[in-house]
């Protein structure tokens, strides 16, 4: 083996000098999973509905079975281990068959089901086939360098006796005491010495920032919003700029309030040097912490874009017209519930050890709001999301993705439903709404085609969406607005020059409903569009809902891709409100309270504690004290995050989780329940 001269690019994985040459960099590759493949495996060969769909290649496989004498018939779990692999893979020599067919004779490769479809994947055209195939395939380290991402002459090169990839596998804070910990002889501190400190300054200001639990190879597309804008923020003050005008929409995203002083720290340093912070944020510690606040209102939507109060502190708390300020100062408050529910029976998770998880076992009651807390990388997301939501969808609906390294889930059965209330955006294209998202819309249209100029003119419902021909403007073909292209620049949006942004023609505008064309109720915000249609009940009990969720300022015909992950996140709650409840559905929630004002969280509690009322169980991951005071019951992780987390630390009501000691979440809570509660 010959080196190459030692350079930082043969230590990127970004660079083909560095990167592996079997996944170029990636660490990972996508394979075909069996248990995808087959989800039963109760089913036979022959019933299967995964077998690859061309008439010859069905041919290759009855061959194959006739062959080496595999039963079609037989459940493919009961399958001899060789015989299975056989068809999967097909057989390790080329071999053909020949097929005499009415007119022609073909000769066939005998290859397996997982090389047939692999080849499909890359070969065809269809993005249909492709996304099929694709929801098979799960992601798998590289063969070659084991997940590194590097050469194996690039991971021969080690510091300490470790090589660069397994420095990247600590978490910062971590990599931060190795680096403090190397011993250098006087000439390797001379070459070295400023480099280390460099690394060292940078690693603190990542776990000053409150993401010490990350470790270095976390990928960039895994981190949520408010650890992508930290770690941004660490960039910037490793700089030490001054003069410079910094702005952050709420940095306190999924941080815990132990995490959170030390953002507000870190904050107050940049402020130090010289520079000003300006921070979007409803978080009470950052609001008292701030020289001076602009409290915007007094309502949302075309009820605010007032200045309420601004200057000091002390200011804002005795200003009457500032909901903040009342909220602030105690006049106002989201009160801790008279009483708890009861037993209504629990399911358990068993075993759970994906990521940081510690091989735990975790009781969740049914018919409760339950919350989930713990300090930021504690293994929340991984238990709730990967391991809990993934196996019961996978259950429950027959979902192919695979839920996180667990034992079992004991009393699943007494769910009927699971639903996953996330951040992910509604709809990828304008088109989408929160009309049509919660088929408030549906309704809305029935309403036009029943009026006497409707029904004159032969209108149905079909006439009043945007989607389809007949009624749309057709110059935009509903968008209310053109594209153009600029080729080296971003596309550009132009109002329509003959629907100028309606969506519809002329001929459909002209039918009303109480003065109102169907472009001008999509123009409402869902708080207006309750008064104008609230003799309507099954339209007004939809927008109500709407606006229960804290969503009264939100226009109907909102583009989806304007919504924030939270107002995303209320306008799914809102259209499962508008379902009927079973009393057997457990809903998922990850910190609704993103983006949220006291008044608003206090709406949302109240919500959340109808679908509880009606049975259901609702799940939260919270840090929002203001939810967990009010949950039935906590399932506190941690302690810590990363490698220290992963463990239960206190289960309970917050009154009996605020006496835990051990418990940053209960150190929290203490001051917020009265004695006689605690």
């Amino acid at each position: 083996m010959s080196l190459a001269e030692l350079a930082p690019r043969i230590f990127s994985f970004n660079s083909p000098y560095g990167a592996c040459e079997k996944c170029t960099g990636l660490g990972v590759q996508e394979e075909i999973d069996v248990d995808l493949l087959f989800p039963d495996k109760s089913v036979s060969l022959r019933k299967s509905r995964v077998l690859p769909w061309s008439t010859g290649f069905r041919h290759v496989i009855k061959w194959m079975s006739r062959y080496y004498d595999i039963d079609m018939d037989a459940p493919i779990g009961e399958l001899p281990g060789e015989q299975l692999n056989l068809i999967l893979y097909g057989p390790d020599a080329t071999e053909t068959y020949e097929r005499r067919g009415q007119r022609s004779r073909r000769s066939y490769m005998l290859n397996g089901i997982i090389p047939n479809l692999e080849r499909r994947y890359r070969e065809t055209e269809s993005n249909t086939m492709r996304d099929w195939i694709q929801k098979l395939m799960t992601v798998h380290d590289c063969p070659a360098c084991g997940g590194a991402r590097l050469k194996s002459e690039s991971l021969a090169v080690t510091v300490a006796d470790l090589n660069i990839h397994q420095v990247t596998q600590m978490p910062v804070s971590d990599s931060f005491r190795f680096f403090g910990r190397l011993e250098l002889t006087e000439t390797e501190k001379l070459i070295g010495g400023r480099v280390i400190r460099e690394i060292r300054e940078r690693l603190k200001f990542l776990s000053d920032v409150g993401v010490g639990y990350l470790t270095l190879d976390r990928m960039a597309g895994t981190l949520s919003g408010g650890e992508g804008q930290r770690i941004r923020l660490a960039t910037q003050i490793g700089s030490s700029l001054v003069g410079v005008l910094y702005i952050l929409d709420e940095p306190s995203i999924g941080l815990h309030q132990r995490d959170n002083r030390k953002l507000i720290g870190t904050l107050q340093r940049l402020r130090d040097l010289g520079n000003t912070v300006l921070v979007v944020e409803h978080d009470e510690e950052t609001m008292r912490a701030a020289d001076h606040i602009v409290d915007m209102g007094p309502g949302a939507g075309e009820h605010g874009g007032e200045v309420v109060a601004q200057g000091p502190l002390p200011k804002i708390l005795k200003s009457r017209r500032s909901l903040t300020g009342a909220y602030l100062t105690g006049k106002r408050s989201i009160p801790v519930p008279d009483r708890r529910p009861g037993d209504n029976g629990s399911i358990t998770i068993r075993g759970a050890r994906e990521h940081n998880l510690k091989d735990i076992d975790v009781e969740i009651p049914l018919g409760r709001f339950v919350c989930v807390t713990g300090v930021s990388g504690s293994g929340k997301s991984t238990l709730v999301n990967d391991v809990l939501y993934r196996a019961l969808a996978r259950d429950v609906y027959r979902s192919r993705n695979v839920p996180g390294d667990h034992d079992d889930i004991e009393g699943r059965e007494q769910l009927d439903k699971v639903i996953n209330i996330d951040q992910s955006p509604i709809g990828r294209t304008p088109r989408s709404n929160p009309a049509t998202y919660t088929n408030v819309f549906d309704h809305i249209r029935k309403l036009f085609a029943v009026t006497p100029e409707a029904k004159v003119r032969g209108y149905k419902p079909g006439r009043f969406s945007f989607n389809v021909k007949g009624g749309r403007c057709e110059a935009c073909r509903g968008d209310g607005t053109i594209k153009i292209e600029m080729h080296f620049l971003p596309d550009i949006y132009v109002p329509c020059e003959v629907c100028k942004g309606k969506r519809y023609d002329r001929e459909t505008l002209e039918v009303r409903f109480k003065g109102k064309n169907i472009a001008d109720v999509l123009e409402m915000s869902a708080s207006r569009a309750l008064e104008f249609f609230a003799a309507i009940p099954r339209i007004a009990r939809r927008l109500q809902t709407m606006v229960d969720v804290g969503l009264g300022y939100i226009r109907l015909g909102q583009p989806a891709t304007t919504l924030s992950g939270g107002e995303a996140q209320r306008v799914k709650l809102s259209a499962e409100l508008n379902k009927v409840a079973t009393g057997s559905t457990l809903y998922i929630l990850d910190e609704p309270t993103t983006g949220l004002h006291f008044a608003d969280i206090e709406k949302l509690l109240e919500v959340l504690q109808r679908l509880v009322d009606a049975g259901n169980t609702v799940v939260v991951i919270e840090h929002n004290l203001d939810v967990v005071k009010c949950a039935d019951h906590l399932i506190d992780l941690g302690p810590e995050g990363g490698d220290r987390g992963g463990m239960v630390v206190a289960t309970g009501t917050p009154e009996e989780v605020s006496g835990r000691k051990r418990s940053y979440t209960g150190r929290a809570l203490a001051p917020l329940l009265s004695p006689r509660q605690v």
